[in-house]
């Protein structure tokens, strides 16, 4: 049984809304009642207050409300959300699901984990082509945590300014510790090169060991996701610095398939021609997938019809595997063999 000093102390951090004082003394009390031979009771306390801390949810309006909103130079640094995205939503490949499973399942024990002095996983790299989706899965892993989700903002944390881009990620990474949340940086190779890559810059250099020391003695609940489309750049030493590498793929046919059907929902066309769509979507991400079955579902929309024509769906799926080849066409750097200068 709670004593009287534990009592108190569960009230007062209560009243004063100090959640952090508050599951403290509840797992002092968890880990008083396996003392004294409670071991079940113990268990029940320990899961409630996991339970509690994924997901912290107030009793009004159901709605996650901010524990502190990112203010003065931390809001242009940071872009708050609160999704409520689930990776059942997503489109995966079972390595990645499991992955992704895992940590989910140690941050909802993350108090226990701790209890035993190991680390849950939460600080993760995700790697691979554009639209496969590694921001959904940053929004996702927020959602199935009932936390926010902090989108870094590369574009307000890089400057000119020698020393100035380091203060600034000091302050993103003091948030990070203030607030437990999920915080992605996306486009990480903005910051995450190598350091001997030859058109580097002195203050990019100075910003990644930055980067390398903050992220390594970080010890926060907080979970930090970093997102690249171009792991071969990263600097070497980042890797040692994170938990897990979580690798994405362009989907297979058959996963590409089952996103056309969920996405169509009620407007799938019967029967789906799954191997005249499975030709189609041949090269192309879960992202320009999805904006050809919603073009697709507007073209149905317009015309009132229940159903999204298969022939439109065809057709919107080609448009973009055409605009995705273009694109890539003029990515491609140009040669300049056989130029003569005058």
């Amino acid at each position: 049984m709670a004593s009287a000093d534990q009592l108190k102390a569960l009230v007062k951090s209560h009243i004063s809304r100090d959640d952090t004082q508050f599951y403290s003394v509840a797992m002092q009390v968890a880990a008083h009642e396996a003392k004294v031979g409670h071991g079940r009771l113990a268990e029940e306390l320990r899961d409630m207050i996991d339970s509690a801390k994924a997901r912290a949810v107030p009793a009004d309006s159901g709605k996650l409300v901010p524990l502190a909103r990112p203010r003065g130079e931390l809001a242009n640094l940071l872009d708050v959300s609160y999704p409520k995205s689930r990776l059942a939503d997503m489109v995966l490949d079972t390595g990645v699901v499991e992955q992704l499973q895992r940590v989910i399942t140690e941050q909802r024990h993350h108090a226990r984990i701790r209890e035993h002095g190991l680390s849950p996983r939460r600080k993760l790299l995700l790697v691979g082509p554009p639209g496969t989706g590694k921001t959904m899965t940053a929004a996702a892993l927020a959602g199935e945590l009932g936390v926010p989700l902090f989108l870094v903002r590369l574009d307000a944390l890089i400057t000119k300014f020698m020393g100035e881009t380091a203060a600034k990620l000091r302050q993103v990474f003091d948030a990070v510790a203030d607030v437990r949340g999920v915080y992605f940086f996306d486009e990480f190779d903005a910051i995450g090169s190598q350091r001997s890559l030859t058109n580097d810059v002195g203050e990019i250099r100075r910003v990644l060991n930055s980067f390398l020391q903050m992220i390594e003695r970080d010890q926060s609940t907080s979970l930090i996701l970093a997102a690249t489309n171009h792991p071969e750049i990263l600097d070497h030493a980042l890797f040692r610095r994170f938990d897990d590498v979580v690798e994405y793929h362009l989907p297979t046919p058959q996963q590409a398939t089952a996103l056309i059907r969920s996405r169509l929902g009620s407007y799938a066309p019967k029967p789906l021609p799954v191997k005249v769509l499975s030709e189609k979507v041949v090269g192309l991400s879960f992202a320009e997938i999805r904006r050809a079955v919603d073009e697709s579902i507007k073209e149905a929309v317009m015309q009132e019809a229940a159903r999204v024509d298969a022939d439109a769906l065809g057709r919107a799926l080609l448009e973009r595997r055409r605009l995705s080849e273009k694109l890539e066409q003029h990515s491609r750097p140009v040669s300049h063999a056989g130029s003569s200068s005058r």
